[in-house]
């Protein structure tokens, strides 16, 4: 079974979702979402709408809160854990420690069986305040990323997004325990 955690990155969540429903086509997918991303309406969309749609393409109900993600790792063992889309708030709060969402309990979890985790960065700070974090993270056992890039470096030069295309071959390699490469998206 595959963990599809979503946090925050509201922009994201369209080509996220994409991603899940290609996944779902060969996994069973236990659906995670932080509370903001589970709560939060925004100009993207409505929550219940995103919410929805992810419950429908994973036939289970979304894990969205601590207690919900807690079992993860002692009783419900996950294969990978696909953070998508994954902000830097929550990149920062994994690489420093700091549970405190369902999505960073689900991460913690998965981590503290060693088992591994695919990030699928979204932020736009990643080349300012959670560069740092990112650096902590590629240097950590059983953390992946799904290769990254600037996505608007002109007009967000700190910025940075994972290929949405690549996160199925990023899975595949994490499931061997391989960094897919490049790292660094064109």
């Amino acid at each position: 079974m595959i963990g599809f955690c979503m946090t925050g990155s509201f922009c994201s969540f369209s080509k996220s979702l994409a991603v899940l429903l290609k996944l779902a086509e060969k996994y069973e997918i236990l659906p995670i979402m932080s509370e903001n991303a589970y709560f939060l309406d925004t100009k993207f969309g409505k929550a219940e709408d995103f919410r929805k749609k992810v419950e429908d393409i994973c036939k289970k109900q979304i894990v969205r809160t601590i207690p919900d993600a807690e079992p993860i790792g002692p009783s419900v063992v996950l294969d990978c854990l696909v953070v998508c889309p994954c902000t830097g708030n929550t990149l920062s709060k994994v690489a420093l420690g700091i549970t405190d969402t369902a999505a960073t309990m689900a991460i913690k979890a998965q981590l503290r069986n060693c088992r591994p985790v695919l990030v699928a960065l979204a932020t736009n700070d990643g080349l300012s305040g959670s560069a740092p974090n990112i650096a902590k993270l590629l240097q950590r056992k059983n953390v992946f990323f799904v290769p990254f890039a600037q996505d608007s470096p002109f007009k967000k030069k700190n910025s940075l997004v994972c290929d949405f295309e690549k996160v199925r071959d990023a899975l595949d390699a994490a499931l061997m325990g391989e960094q897919i490469q490049p790292i660094l998206a064109t």
